[in-house]
Formats: structure tokens, C-alpha cells, sequence
């Protein structure tokens, strides 16, 4: 399912959403933090983009491991498999950062909508969550700048 688009490796297509997505979900969803008076610009693009950056950066995972597995098929050098491993890692953790930031972004937006059963909530919880989101922010870029480098390293190494 994660293998190949009108024959073309998904994992080459899907990481452009990925370097974008996620990065923009870390970027607006601090400035929605810290600029209040953009909120009501910002809230419907932070609210996609919280949910749409852990569905591209699952995409990545699955289809990286699917290339990974026929590279390895074919007979990919270890040394190259070894590097993909890496890579793979520096995904894991971008995804399991991407995931905390949205569910936290998507907790402040919930709470910043005033609904009724947050409006009981006490006022820390809204600085907390701010906090988490400036927070978060910061290991999903450098791990968006560390999956893509260390992606990009494996496959255009010796090639100029």
C-alpha cells in the first residue's frame, strides 16, 4: 500500500509534504501561541496542519520502511542499509514529536474556542499548553532538518 505511486518509490513524493507540513505546523502553531491577536487568522490552519503533519509524516514512515525493504531485497550494500537504519531513526523521533505537538496544539485551539466543558478548566492550563507548544516546536524542527539531511546524505553521497 506504502510502496509505489504510478511507479514511482511514494517515499521520494511523500517527504516533500513531510518538509512541509511539519515544519509549517511548528511555525504557525508557535506564532498562534504568542501573536493572540492572529488567532482567529491563524486557528483553522493550525487545526489542519495538526492534523494533517502526523498523517504525512505516517505516510513517510510506512512507505520508508516499504523502500527499505526492497532495497534490501535487491541487495543494497549493508553500509547503504545501515545508513537508511539511521535515517529511519531520526523519522521515528520526528513523528513521535510531530504527534505531541499536534495533540497539545490541538488542546490549545479546543481550549482557546471556549467550550463548554474547558471553560471550568483554571487559567494555568492555557499558559501550560502554550509553553508545550513553544516547547515541542523546537525538537520537531531539528529533527525535520535531521531526518532530511541524513535522507538526502544517503541517497546523493558520491553522486557529484
Amino acid at each position: 500500500m506504502f510502496r509505489e505511486f504510478l511507479g514511482l518509490p511514494l517515499h521520494a513524493l511523500v517527504v516533500h509534504a513531510a518538509v512541509t507540513a511539519i515544519p509549517a505546523l511548528a511555525v504557525l502553531a508557535v506564532v498562534y501561541v504568542l501573536r493572540p491577536r492572529w488567532r482567529s487568522r491563524l486557528d483553522w490552519a493550525v487545526a489542519l496542519l495538526a492534523v494533517g503533519a502526523p498523517i504525512v509524516a505516517f505516510v513517510a514512515i510506512e512507505s520508508g520502511e516499504e523502500l527499505s525493504d526492497a532495497l534490501a531485497a535487491k541487495g543494497y550494500p549493508q553500509d547503504a542499509l545501515d545508513q537508511i537504519y539511521y535515517h529511519s531513526q531520526q523519522g521515528d523521533w520526528l513523528f513521535r514529536f510531530t504527534v505531541a505537538l499536534a495533540l497539545v496544539t490541538l488542546a490549545k485551539l479546543v481550549l482557546d474556542r471556549g467550550h463548554e466543558r474547558v471553560r471550568t478548566l483554571p487559567p494555568w492550563v492555557g499558559r501550560v499548553l502554550s509553553v508545550l507548544v513553544v516547547v515541542l516546536a523546537v525538537p520537531v524542527l531539528i529533527y525535520t532538518v535531521r531526518a532530511g539531511h541524513t535522507g538526502a546524505e544517503t541517497l546523493w553521497q558520491n553522486t557529484f
